[in-house]
């Protein structure tokens, strides 16, 4: 198995977010594509010591990090960093090479990559995690425990320096409009709860009393928070922080995104803020996924609660709603692999599996077996399709980060509860996020705005690409991700929810809505409008010559 670690054609170009990366591999997880990145600043540094990629091949006998400078490439010993967490070790080979905060990117596994649990991430520069589809896993499996790059003089080279500056400034201008600028997602939990989006008690409610108090509004006015941007973004976004009140007092991290407050409060039933601080930072620094860590002990406090688990098959943990410290020490037994956790280490799917029964009915998961991210999807329905019909273990689509749906043909706003108009979107906006992932960028501050980032591409590379051949590039990403999948064993009757993910809510906004009648219909108008058989699930013919992939047709022979 391979590993491609890359920037792309805009990183380091001073548009906000080019210091991001992508990895893309064969995923731990589902045994298909992954494809995830992570901002702050390793993608830009890259550039500037002289690479466009590294491409990871094979695997050490011992060991070793990755250490790039001056323009060039050396596998170091990191036997001593065996154990250390994502912050650990970053600290670690920063002080041993001589190098400040922002002197060196430095991204890592933690114990749970070294103990390749499936779900394991990539994270580095105070808390950027690439955690999709057990990336961390296959980093382990090569004995690869961290790449660090030093920030070299070098400079990025573009065909046209003023058009870049000007396009950096409509995107900056764009995104203040936005209240993603000055809240980053720390806002988004009282959105979701507005609508029934937000993820509560393993999806057995969508009541939270609670969640004013996990709201930005609060936590930026009531604990200590300090900016931490990532290269060349002015907004808000990344903020280190410090908890000021509760038992929690004096603990400092990241301030978590949406998806992490959104898992380790109203998911797990945790109602204390600063404990949803301490959660989160603590499963990135172990080195794992967040969202499938928050629907794994979401299923096994609901297990624990109705008798189908007790504290003997948990290791002695009384797994109550809202217990932090048991949480807390499940996941460091599943990052160690020890007891229980060597089940849970496998993923909710696989971990329910084996605990059968009633216990199975609980779990929220697709049949791939991914997760969603940390929303309730019963409410936001393009996603529960999207999160069933992706190839890369993660979100293919967004179109709440895309401000003109127009150019799609689509409506400007979606009916929330329409089969239709929720699976056109999802089939008509598909590729624009993989274009802009193939520039590796972040989506925050670009906002999946395809025409301007074709137009940005223009000006770093002197082309003449337009809004069609950007989608179209993204499109054959999304078709050569489909193959592969399908080679590598996915099949069409894989692309279905759980029992517990497809239930129907029984209180708050979304109450009685279901998406269950209408899956068929979803997944009929989305292989369609895609140009793929429904019965294998593969491209038909005629769509990838259209996509300039007649040649995959014979590969598939």
């Amino acid at each position: 198995n391979r590993i491609f670690i890359g920037s792309g054609p805009l990183g380091g170009a001073r548009i906000a977010g080019s210091g991001a990366f992508s990895i893309v591999t064969r995923g731990a997880f589902n045994n298909g594509v992954a494809s995830t990145q992570a901002n702050g600043f390793l993608g830009a540094y890259l550039k500037f010591s002289g690479f466009d990629g590294i491409l990871v091949q094979g695997a050490a006998s011992a060991w070793k990090y990755l250490y790039i400078h001056d323009g060039m490439a050396e596998l170091r010993d990191a036997q001593h960093l065996m154990g250390q967490d994502t912050w650990e070790v970053e600290d670690s080979i920063k002080k041993e090479l001589g190098f400040s905060a922002r002197g060196m990117s430095v991204f890592s596994i933690g114990p749970g990559g070294e103990n390749l649990v499936k779900f394991a991430g990539v994270l580095g520069d105070q808390g950027h995690s690439a955690s999709h589809n057990g990336v961390g896993a296959v980093w382990g499996s090569k004995k690869l425990k961290a790449v660090a790059i030093s920030r070299s003089a070098g400079r990025i080279e573009v065909a046209y320096p003023t058009e870049i500056a000007d396009l950096a400034r409509k995107f900056i201008d764009d995104f203040k409009k936005t209240p993603l600028f000055e809240w980053g997602t720390s806002k988004v939990i009282s959105g979701g709860l507005s609508v029934g989006d937000l993820p509560v008690k393993n999806y057995t409610t969508n009541l939270f009393p609670e969640c004013p108090k996990f709201d930005g509004g609060y936590t930026r006015s009531h604990f200590k928070v300090k900016n931490n941007p990532c290269l060349f973004c002015p907004s808000h976004h990344n903020q280190l922080m410090t908890v000021t009140e509760g038992p929690y007092t004096g603990y400092f991290g990241k301030e978590p995104d949406y998806e992490q407050w959104a898992a380790w409060g109203p998911q797990i039933g945790n109602k204390d803020p600063g404990a949803a601080v301490m959660l989160s930072n603590e499963v990135d620094r172990l080195g794992l996924d967040c969202n499938e860590s928050a629907w794994i002990v979401g299923w096994v406090m609901e297990c624990y609660e109705k008798g189908l688990l007790t504290s003997d098959d948990l290791d002695g943990l009384e797994m109550t709603w809202g217990n932090v410290e048991a949480t807390r020490t499940l996941m460091k037994n599943i990052a160690g692999r020890r007891g229980f956790g060597a089940a849970l280490a496998e993923g909710v799917k696989h971990a329910a599996e084996q605990v059968g029964g009633k216990a199975l009915d609980l779990a929220v998961y697709t049949m791939k077996p991914n997760t969603p991210r940390t929303h309730d999807h019963r409410a936001r329905w393009i996603e529960m399709l999207d999160s069933c019909v992706t190839n890369a273990g993660t979100l293919e689509t967004q179109p709440a980060f895309m401000d003109d749906l127009t150019i799609y043909g689509l409506p400007q706003a979606l009916e929330r509860f329409s089969w239709k108009q929720q699976s056109d979107a999802e089939a008509k906006t598909k590729g624009t996020l993989q274009f802009a992932d193939s520039l590796v960028v972040c989506v925050f501050p670009v906002r999946c705005n395809l025409p301007l980032l074709a137009e940005a591409l223009n000006a770093a590379t002197g082309w003449d690409f337009t809004f069609d051949e950007a989608l179209k590039v993204g499109r054959r990403a999304v078709n050569l991700m489909r193959v592969y999948n399908i080679k590598a064993g996915h099949s069409p009757d894989l692309e279905q929810p759980s029992l517990r993910y497809c239930s129907t809510p029984v209180d708050g906004p979304a109450k009685g809505k279901s998406v269950r009648p209408y899956l068929e219909d979803m997944l009929n108008n989305y292989y369609e409008l895609m140009g793929w058989d429904r019965k294998t699930g593969l491209p038909k013919p005629e769509t990838l010559r259209e996509l300039g992939l007649g040649y995959v047709m014979d590969n598939l022979k």
